[in-house]
C-alpha cells in the first residue's frame, strides 16, 4: 500500500520498474563543502540579501525608520514615499510585475530565483554553513551520526543548535523589526517589555526559520514551494537549465588518471559521486532534469574540479539548452520570452507613471445626513459637510480649500487647515447661498484642496448641495 512506481532513468542501467514508499522517512542530506564560480555568485547574492534583510530596518529618513510597515496607523512607509490603504491597488499591481518577472526569467534560464535569491535557500546555505562549522564537513557529519552519545558530539551537537537557534532569533528580530520600529523592539527584548502580537511573531518566526533551514531545508522545495511544481510549464528546448551530457559523459566508471579510458569504452564521467555530494536536494543530475533541482550550480562547481584533477575539459556538467545538448542551435528570442519581456516593460513604465504621478492627499466630502438644509438668517441656505483630509505625505503641509458649482457659495469656515505628516484630518464645514440663487432643489457641486505652496498638488471630490424647491 502507499506505493507510487518509479521509473529508473538512470543512464546506463536497463529501465525498471521500482517502488518508493510514499510516506518514506526523509534521509538527511549531507552536503559537502566545496569552491567554484556558481558558489561564489551564489554566496554574493545571498550575502546581499542578508545584509539588506538585516541591515535596512536600521535606516533612518527624515526623523523616522526608512522602511517601516506600520499597519496598527495602516501606512506603508518606504523612504520619502507613504502607501495607505487606498494604495492597494498599487501593491497588487507590484506584486503582479514581480511575478511576471519571475516568469521571464525562468523562460530564459530555468530556476534562478530559486538557486540564488529564493529565502529559503539562501537560509539553508547559511545553517548549512552553522553546521560545518560546528560539527566538521561531510564525512565527519555522517560519522558524527552513527556514534554513540559521547563528551565531543554533546557538545558540537549543542554548538550547532545554539548556533541555528540565534541565527533564527536574530532573523525574527530583522522581520518584526520592519513592522515594529527596530530602535523601539530592540530595547524592549532586552527589558522583557514585549506586547503580545510581538512576543507571539518573535516566537513564530524563530520556530518557523529554525524549523525551515535547520531541518526541512529541501522539503521545503520539494513538497511546501507551489513554483516546484508549475515551473516546468513555462520550459522549452531553449532554456537554459543544469544538464548532464550524457554523450560525452557515458558510459561511466573508475580510472586512473593518465589510463586511455576510450580504449575502455568509457565516458569522461568517473564516477565519483561529487555532484551527488555536494546536491543541497539530494539529486542526481545525471538522471536528468528533475523537478527538485533548484538550479545552484554546485553540481557544476562539483564536476568542474574533478575535470580539472582529471585534466578533462570542463562542462560535463554545465548550463546549456536541450537544443544545444542535441547539437542544434539555441533560440535566444523567440516569442514566448518576448512576450514576457514585453509585457514587464509596459507594467513597469505604467507602474512609474502612476506612482509618479500619484497625489498624496486623499480626499472625500460626506455631506450631513442629519438635515437636507438649514435655513438661516438673511434668506440663505446652509448644508453641513465633513471633509476628510489625508496628508500622504511625510512632511506637514497646510491646505487650502475651495468649492464651486453654484454662482454664490460661500464656504464659512478657514479655508486653510494644516495637517501632520500621515495625519487623516475629519475637518467639519458649512456652505452657505442665497436661495435666490438656486434654480433646483439638489445641485453639484465640486470641492477642491490644494498644498499652499505647492498648488499643483491638489484633490478634487463631488457633493451635491440641497435646498428647497425653487417657488416655495
Amino acid at each position: 500500500m502507499n506505493q507510487i512506481p518509479v521509473k529508473d532513468v538512470t543512464p546506463g542501467k536497463d529501465n525498471q520498474t521500482q517502488s518508493y514508499d510514499l510516506y518514506a522517512k526523509r534521509e538527511h542530506i549531507y552536503v559537502k563543502y566545496y569552491k567554484g564560480f556558481f558558489k561564489n555568485l551564489r554566496t554574493g547574492a545571498g550575502f546581499v540579501m542578508l545584509a539588506m534583510f538585516f541591515t535596512f530596518s536600521w535606516i533612518q529618513y527624515d526623523g523616522r525608520q526608512a522602511i517601516l510597515f506600520d499597519l496598527p496607523n495602516r501606512q506603508f512607509h518606504i523612504f520619502n514615499v507613504t502607501f495607505w490603504p487606498q494604495d492597494f491597488m498599487l501593491l497588487s499591481w507590484l506584486l503582479i510585475i514581480l511575478a511576471f518577472i519571475l516568469f521571464f526569467v525562468t523562460v530564459f534560464a530555468g530556476r534562478l530565483w530559486c538557486g540564488y535569491a529564493c529565502p529559503q535557500f539562501v537560509w539553508t546555505w547559511f545553517f548549512i554553513w552553522a553546521e560545518r562549522i560546528t560539527e566538521g564537513d561531510r564525512n565527519k557529519r555522517m560519522r558524527l551520526d552513527k556514534e554513540p552519545m559521547s563528551r565531543e558530539k554533546l557538545l558540537r551537537k549543542t554548538a550547532k543548535h545554539t548556533l541555528w537557534a540565534v541565527i533564527a532569533i536574530l532573523s525574527a528580530i530583522a522581520f518584526v523589526g520592519y513592522f515594529t520600529p527596530i530602535r523601539e523592539l530592540v530595547p524592549n527584548i532586552l527589558q522583557l517589555n514585549l506586547g503580545p502580537w510581538e512576543l507571539w511573531w518573535l516566537g513564530f518566526l524563530s520556530v518557523a526559520t529554525y524549523g525551515n533551514a535547520g531541518w526541512l531545508r529541501e522539503q521545503v522545495c520539494i513538497y511546501m514551494c507551489p513554483y516546484a511544481r508549475f515551473q516546468s510549464v513555462m520550459f522549452d528546448q531553449d532554456t537554459l537549465v543544469i544538464s548532464y551530457d550524457e554523450a560525452r559523459g557515458e558510459k561511466r566508471g573508475k580510472r586512473k588518471k593518465d589510463s586511455d579510458f576510450r580504449a575502455e569504452g568509457l565516458g569522461d564521467c568517473i564516477d565519483c559521486h561529487a555532484c551527488v555530494n555536494v546536491c543541497p536536494v539530494g539529486i542526481d543530475i545525471r538522471d536528468g532534469l528533475q523537478y527538485e533541482c533548484v538550479a545552484c550550480g554546485a553540481c557544476i562547481d562539483a564536476c568542474d574540479e574533478i575535470m580539472d584533477k582529471m585534466s578533462y575539459p570542463r562542462g560535463l556538467v554545465r548550463y546549456t539548452t536541450e537544443h544545444s545538448l542535441n547539437g542544434k542551435p539555441t533560440k535566444l528570442l523567440r516569442p514566448r520570452l518576448i512576450g514576457y519581456f514585453a509585457a514587464v516593460i509596459i507594467m513597469c513604465g505604467a507602474f512609474i507613471y502612476v506612482l509618479s504621478n500619484r497625489v498624496p492627499i486623499e480626499f472625500e466630502a460626506i455631506r450631513d445626513r442629519g438635515a437636507l438644509f438649514n435655513e438661516v438668517s438673511g434668506n440663505l441656505i446652509q448644508n453641513v459637510y465633513t471633509l476628510k483630509i489625508a496628508n500622504k505625505e511625510q512632511v506637514e503641509r497646510v491646505y487650502r480649500i475651495s468649492v464651486e458649482g453654484l454662482e454664490g457659495l460661500r464656504l464659512i469656515n478657514e479655508p486653510e487647515v494644516r495637517i501632520s505628516a500621515g495625519e487623516l484630518l475629519d475637518y467639519p464645514i458649512r456652505l452657505q447661498i442665497d436661495r435666490n440663487n438656486l434654480s433646483q432643489a439638489n445641485s453639484a457641486i465640486t470641492f477642491t484642496v490644494e498644498t499652499v505652496d505647492e498648488p499643483k498638488v491638489s484633490a478634487t471630490t463631488e457633493s451635491r448641495f440641497m435646498g428647497p424647491t425653487p417657488g416655495r
